[in-house]
C-alpha cells in the first residue's frame, strides 16, 4: 500500500502541473452534486459523517472502510417533472481486515432537447417573406432537430481503517460529457476521511476534485472542475426503552469557483451551502427522515429487510417540480463473504 500511496502522490502532482493555465468553469461538475442513495437524500444530503455503506464512495470514500460485507446499491430518479433522469449504481467489497474497494457509476441525462432555427436567418424574427413556391411566410422559429445531454462519472475507490478511530479513502474518477454531437473526457480525484473523536460523535470531510478535474472537449476547448470541500458531523442517540435511535447530522459544502449569490452564503470567491438531516430508526427496521437540502425541504422513509434496504426520498423545490428518488441496497451477509 505504500507503493500505492506514493504512486497516487506522483499522479496528483503530475495532473496539477498539466492543468496549469486552464481556467475554472463555474458549474462544470454540477451533475456530480446531485447525491446518491435514498437514505442520504431523505436527510437533506447531510451524509459526509454518516456514510459507512456502499454509497460512501460518493459521499466520503473513507466510510467504505467500515463495511463488513460486500454491498450493491442502485438508484433511479426522475427529477423536476421527469425532465432530468438521474441514475446510480455502486459495488463495495471488503478486502483484508481493514481495507475496502468500491466501483460506482453516476449518470445524468436530459433527452429530447429541442434545437430551434428560423427559415431565413438574414431576416428579422417574425418578418414576412416569399418562399420558393411563391407563398407568403412568417419568419417564425421551428424545431430543427433534437439532441441529448448525457453526463457520466465512474469512480474507483479505495479505503482503509486506521488505528485511533479514523479512516481515510480516495476516489479516482473518470468523467464523460456528451451534447449535440460533441463530447468531453476528464480525470479527477477525491480524498475523504472519517473520525470518531468522542463517544459516538463522528466528523467527516471529503475533498472532491482535489487537484481540479480537467475536461477536454473534442472541439479543443478545455475547462476545469474546481474543488469542493464537504465537511460534516453526526451524532446518534440510542433510546433503549423505545427500541429506537435518533440520528442528527449537518454538512457544509465549501466551493471556490465564485458562485456568489447563487450560494446560500459567500465571501469573495468562497461560497457555502448547508445540509441538515434527522433520522428516526425504530426496531432496526423502519426509518423516517427529514432534512434541509440547501434550503429545500426533504423527507423520506426506509425499510430494512434481511440483506436488503429499500429507501425513498422526496425533495421539494419552489421553482421547479418536486423530485422523488428510490434506491435499493443489497448486503451479502453470509459468513463466507464477511470481512476477515
Amino acid at each position: 500500500m505504500r507503493k500505492f500511496a506514493l504512486s497516487s502522490v506522483i499522479v496528483l502532482l503530475s495532473v496539477s502541473a498539466l492543468f496549469a493555465g486552464v481556467g475554472i468553469k463555474k458549474y462544470a461538475g454540477e451533475f456530480m452534486a446531485g447525491g446518491v442513495g435514498g437514505r442520504a437524500l431523505g436527510m437533506g444530503g447531510a451524509y459526509v459523517a454518516i456514510s459507512e455503506d456502499v454509497t460512501a464512495a460518493y459521499w466520503n470514500p473513507g466510510g467504505l472502510a467500515l463495511i463488513r460485507y460486500p454491498e450493491l446499491s442502485a438508484m433511479h430518479a426522475r427529477r423536476f417533472g421527469g425532465v432530468v433522469n438521474y441514475d446510480y449504481m455502486g459495488v463495495a467489497l471488503p478486502v483484508r481486515s481493514r481495507e475496502s474497494l468500491g466501483f460506482s457509476l453516476v449518470r445524468l441525462a436530459v433527452d429530447d432537447i429541442p434545437v430551434t432555427a428560423v427559415p431565413r436567418p438574414d431576416l428579422p424574427l417574425d418578418a414576412t417573406y416569399v418562399d420558393e413556391h411563391g407563398n407568403v411566410r412568417a419568419n417564425h422559429t421551428y424545431v430543427a432537430w433534437t439532441t441529448s445531454d448525457a453526463e457520466y462519472a465512474f469512480y474507483v475507490s479505495y479505503a482503509k481503517l486506521q488505528k485511533g478511530k479514523w479512516a481515510w479513502g480516495a476516489n479516482f474518477k473518470m468523467v464523460h460529457k456528451g451534447v449535440a454531437g460533441h463530447s468531453a473526457w476528464g480525470l479527477g480525484f477525491d480524498i475523504g476521511a472519517l473520525w470518531n473523536p468522542w463517544k459516538s460523535l463522528r466528523l467527516g470531510a471529503n475533498f472532491q476534485d482535489v487537484t481540479t478535474t480537467l475536461l477536454a472537449w473534442d472541439t479543443g476547448a478545455k475547462e476545469l472542475i474546481s474543488p469542493t470541500l464537504k465537511l460534516g458531523m453526526a451524532y446518534p442517540w440510542v433510546m433503549k426503552s423505545l427500541r429506537s435511535r435518533l440520528l442528527v447530522a449537518a454538512d457544509t459544502d465549501l466551493r471556490f469557483e465564485g458562485r456568489e449569490i447563487a450560494a446560500q452564503t459567500h465571501f469573495r470567491g468562497l461560497s457555502a451551502d448547508f445540509h441538515a438531516g434527522i433520522e428516526w430508526l425504530f426496531h432496526n427496521r423502519l426509518s423516517l427522515r427529514a432534512g434541509s437540502d440547501i434550503g429545500h425541504f426533504s423527507a423520506g422513509a426506509g425499510l430494512r429487510l434481511p440483506k436488503l434496504d429499500v429507501d425513498y426520498a422526496f425533495l421539494k423545490h419552489d421553482k421547479l417540480e418536486n423530485s422523488h428518488r428510490v434506491s435499493l441496497r443489497l448486503r451479502l451477509e453470509e459468513a463466507k463473504f464477511a470481512r476477515k
